[in-house]
């Protein structure tokens, strides 16, 4: 069975894989379709059974492999504005629209379309697919394969994180971290306030810190590769309160850290943990002693920094037919897979991030088309 990867992206996209939702019916077609190719694989359910990845291996032997690495869930629609059906591909003007077309399963349709010519080439190295779930959710899905993997020995000589970057070849992104902060006070009327403890006050202090922290970030060390070149700190939901008369005794806020390789994202986390629990804590103990702050882990993702002189870096460049690379601030499943596995990665795929996660998502045919090439000449480079 022959599919271009347009044809391919067509299929992946008409399953709803939101987040949210199983993946399985795409998995599904996956195994069927790489098993119709001669090709075996193995899935890794999650806990609920409802979701899993893929991984398979094609060809070769030993272990200086390369992985194609590659998400399979979208972020969702709902409350966006689409002029057609976001999980039917609509092709106009050299654009494919649909969730997803470009993040990221644009690159996932590529190597699958590529699968028929690395079953019949000559390989002396193996290439092996590797698809995940709940990337968009904090890169979740991905972790119980690289464990396993891990635990068996694996090793490859590269990996390629196929996330949309118009092919330029990624070789870092931050490290991100993501808290939920529970307050927990003392709820009275509000004409007798000082009596009570108001959760949403001590939870305002608490991110009028972490804009301190922002600032201070923003101040310090900077690396002009990046797209933005500092650390950032960044509060996206505060929630508390339920009505004005009613002191609030719960508020809960979400908040995250991104910080460059080289910085250390425990040490924020330990100073905004230290402020909450030093100096807010104690404060509304005062007024009721079983008064808390509670942290509980959001998500978190391990930074990737492969040097730019790297063996998978001057691959990458001669596949994508560039001399350039980039740093970029968003997190991708790249530094798991190099801190889990310890295998060189970089991030390189069609598409452009700037169409990721909007209505109307579309990736240029072009696009598709170059990433073709560079899988071309991996291929060709694997039969060495």
């Amino acid at each position: 069975m022959t599919m271009t990867s347009q044809e391919i992206l067509a299929k992946l996209v008409s399953f709803d894989t939101v987040s949210a939702k199983t993946n399985l019916p795409l998995i599904k077609w996956v195994e069927e379709y790489l098993s119709d190719l001669g090709v075996s694989s193995s899935l890794l359910h999650d806990e609920s059974g409802e979701k899993a990845s893929l991984f398979a291996t094609i060809g070769g032997s030993g272990d200086d492999g390369y992985i194609l690495s590659g998400h399979t869930d979208v972020v969702p629609v709902a409350g966006q504005d689409w002029s057609s059906d976001p999980f039917t591909l609509r092709e106009e003007d050299g654009l494919l629209y649909g969730r997803g077309s470009c993040d990221m399963k644009g690159f996932v349709a590529c190597s699958l379309a590529k699968v028929p010519e690395m079953v019949k080439a000559p390989l002396s190295k193996p290439f092996h697919l590797m698809f995940s779930y709940d990337e968009e959710t904090g890169c979740t899905g991905v972790q119980p394969v690289l464990r396993k993997l891990a635990g068996e020995g694996f090793k490859a000589e590269a990996c390629f994180v196929g996330e949309p970057t118009d092919m330029q070849v990624v070789v870092a992104h931050k490290s991100k971290a993501s808290y939920r902060a529970i307050f927990t006070g003392l709820s009275c009327h509000s004409s007798l306030a000082p009596q009570g403890v108001n959760a949403i006050h001590y939870a305002a202090r608490l991110v009028a810190k972490l804009e301190d922290m922002a600032r201070e970030l923003a101040a310090g060390p900077s690396d002009e590769l990046f797209d933005l070149p500092y650390s950032t700190a960044h509060t996206g939901v505060m929630s508390g309160g339920t009505a004005l008369n009613i002191v609030p005794e719960h508020c809960e806020v979400i908040f995250e850290f991104r910080v460059l390789p080289t910085e250390s994202l425990s040490a924020c986390m330990e100073e905004i943990k230290r402020y909450a629990l030093e100096e807010l804590l104690p404060e509304m103990r005062k007024v009721y002693d079983k008064a808390d702050i509670e942290f509980v882990p959001y998500s978190e993702i391990p930074g990737l920094d492969t040097e730019v002189e790297a063996n998978v870096t001057v691959l990458a460049k001669k596949l994508a037919g560039r001399n350039d690379h980039a740093k970029v601030a968003y997190g991708t499943e790249a530094g798991l897979v190099q801190s889990i596995l310890n295998v060189p990665t970089v991030v390189c795929g069609p598409g452009s991030i700037e169409q990721a996660h909007k209505p109307d998502e579309y990736i240029k045919q072009s696009e598709l088309d170059k990433c073709d090439g560079f899988l071309d000449r991996l291929i060709q480079h694997a039969c060495a």
